[in-house]
């Protein structure tokens, strides 16, 4: 696997969560690195930190992307940690195959390299936040003909 970051944090905890016996993970500090390793070593796993000092994951993603796309490197699943829900919109733009909102949480990213090395792809409802109730009653939601309009005279 390789993992492209410039954040220390990250760059850790990714380490601790995927450091099993057999599991080889490079780290790289640049995103304008990950292309010439993946034409190098073919990884089975890109796990790309959104927010890279000199070309972010996204960009990276992309460009991944097209030069397998043209024949230039070979497919490799891409896993994008990102910062917040929204960008997950950027992720499936860049055809990334998988992505997790920070922090990260080791049982997720473990699951999450597990699916995609197996050859899934993970889906936006899949990774859906998930609500939990506090034990009040759910708030009735407004109707159109609930809504009154006051007209101007």
């Amino acid at each position: 696997m390789l993992l492209a970051s410039d954040a220390n944090w990250v760059i850790d905890e990714v380490g601790a969560a995927l450091s099993d016996p057999g599991t080889e993970l490079k780290i790289l500090r640049a995103g304008l690195e990950v292309r010439p390793a993946v034409s190098l070593s073919k990884p089975d796993l890109v796990i790309l930190d959104l927010q890279i000092g000199n070309m972010g994951g996204i960009a990276t993603c992309l460009d991944l992307r097209l030069e397998s796309e043209v024949g230039r490197l070979p497919y490799v699943p891409v896993l994008i940690l990102l910062d917040r829900e929204a960008d997950l919109y950027l992720a499936q733009q860049a055809k990334a195959d998988g992505w997790l909102v920070k922090p990260i949480d080791a049982f997720r990213l473990k699951m999450a390299a597990v699916k995609l090395l197996s050859g899934e792809k993970m889906s936006a409802a899949s990774e859906a936040p998930k609500i939990v109730s506090d034990g009040a009653p759910p708030v009735e939601e407004a109707s159109d003909s609930d809504i009154e309009v006051a007209s101007s005279p």
